[in-house]
């Protein structure tokens, strides 16, 4: 069956895919901690939707919320209680947010961002780190993964299509290289609006003081700091990396976990950056904003729902915990796999890169053998793990015997590359 949907799909979707995930794959459903595809083959899943199903797949409680809010109705392009109650929870929840503005995905709510601090700052040029994922706008399309590595601070558009007056607009700085920064906002002094970058960037931890001297340079030069936590947000901490890394940004994004696996996001900031999005408080400086399904109630219903099963006691130290777990698997079996690896991440986001050079920016990822990570990817997903090539996803719906059978798939995966 996968098969046959794929021969459907190249008849009217672009490479027969959503853009998304590997094209073959047709996933049927989702319940706890697995999914099957159209063939009916079984996978304990690692990939989450791409990190939104941190319950796992159909939670009961989420199931009920929603389905007692399509009975009430599905949207209606106006204000509605669980929005509210959801930007309530969310402001309590994060240390920059006193506004939320919602938004329906990530990149939105990135390129959102980026002309917020724009707004506020009336200064243009925005920083951010080469291999830094934030959506799909023109300015974040700049540097995500560059064939051509140019240097710093030039900007190398990933995709055609892109206006080359964007490029000018754009400084590249590598990540976890504070001085690199200091340097190019030496150069280009009053012009820069904001530094974005996501704390853990894709799956590479900040350097020791690397945030919060970030901050102070932010602080010092009156530009903005923007956290991208579409994907840390309520995964690293109930309140995002700013909570658990300790250093509070000027403005931050949220996505996936906050919609409980339906598309919702937001930006969140003080009152008095957010009062660009209220046209009587900006006047000319009124930053417009509207989107027919943005803070839909489903989503919001979806989303309080989530957030309050993960305020219960337990349930991120056994996120850590089963991440701990899996890093150790990796570890146990790859140590006698006669190959240089190392497990990037976090206990809650990593993966096992196979390279010897340290791993603390996109330049040092791209050393890691592509060809063997693929390999241990194939033999993963033959042995019934699902995941992505860059990142594995815990998830609290894990359970012992999952930890089991990948136990025994890594085995399998690591044995392979000999």
């Amino acid at each position: 069956m996968n098969k046959h949907w794929l021969e459907k799909a190249r008849n009217v979707l672009p490479a027969g895919s959503l853009g998304n995930f590997d094209p073959g794959v047709f996933i049927r459903e989702g319940k706890g901690s697995r999914v099957w595809d159209e063939d009916g083959t079984e996978y304990i899943d690692y990939l989450i939707g791409s990190g939104p199903m941190l319950l796992g797949h159909g939670h009961p409680e989420v199931l009920d919320a929603v389905s007692s809010q399509l009975g009430k109705g599905m949207t209606f392009f106006a204000n509605n209680s669980a929005s509210v109650e959801l930007a309530e929870e969310i402001c309590r929840a994060v240390p920059c947010a006193e506004q939320v503005r919602y938004v329906t995905s990530g990149g939105e709510a990135d390129m959102y961002a980026l002309r917020l601090a724009r707004a506020y700052t009336g200064r243009n040029k925005i920083l951010k780190f080469e291999g830094g994922y934030h959506g799909m706008s023109a300015e974040a399309q700049m540097s995500l993964a560059p064939t051509r590595l140019a240097n710093f601070p030039q900007a190398v558009p990933d995709s055609a299509g892109i206006p080359p007056g964007v490029a000018s607009e754009m400084l590249i700085a590598p990540f976890n290289d504070i001085e690199s920064v200091k340097a190019i906002l030496d150069e280009h002094e009053n012009e820069v609006a904001a530094i974005i970058v996501e704390p853990l960037q894709r799956i590479v931890p900040p350097a020791p003081g690397f945030l919060q001297a970030l901050r102070d340079e932010c602080t010092a030069r009156s530009l903005l700091l923007i956290f991208d936590e579409i994907v840390t947000g309520f995964r690293l901490a109930y309140g995002g990396a700013q909570t658990r890394y300790g250093v509070m940004p000027d403005i931050c994004t949220l996505g996936k976990i906050i919609g409980g696996g339906f598309p919702l996001a937001a930006i969140g900031a003080s009152s008095e950056i957010m009062s660009h999005f209220d046209k009587d408080l900006a006047g000319d400086r009124f930053l417009m904003q509207l989107g027919t399904l943005s803070g839909n109630p489903v989503a919001a219903v979806a989303g309080l729902k989530t957030m309050e099963i993960l305020r219960r006691d337990g349930n991120y130290e056994k996120l850590v915990a089963t991440g701990e777990r899996l890093i150790s698997m990796l570890k146990k079996h790859l140590d006698h796999s006669g190959h240089a690896y190392q497990v990037v991440g976090d206990p809650t986001l990593f993966d096992v890169l196979f390279t010897a050079t340290p791993v603390r920016d996109y330049r040092s990822t791209i050393t890691a053998d592509q060809k063997r990570n693929g390999r241990f990817n194939q033999v993963l997903r033959e042995h019934g793990i699902f995941k992505s090539a860059g990142k594995t996803y815990p998830s609290l719906a894990i359970s012992e015997h999952d930890l089991q059978l990948t136990d025994a798939a890594i085995k399998a995966a690591a044995n392979s590359l000999s």
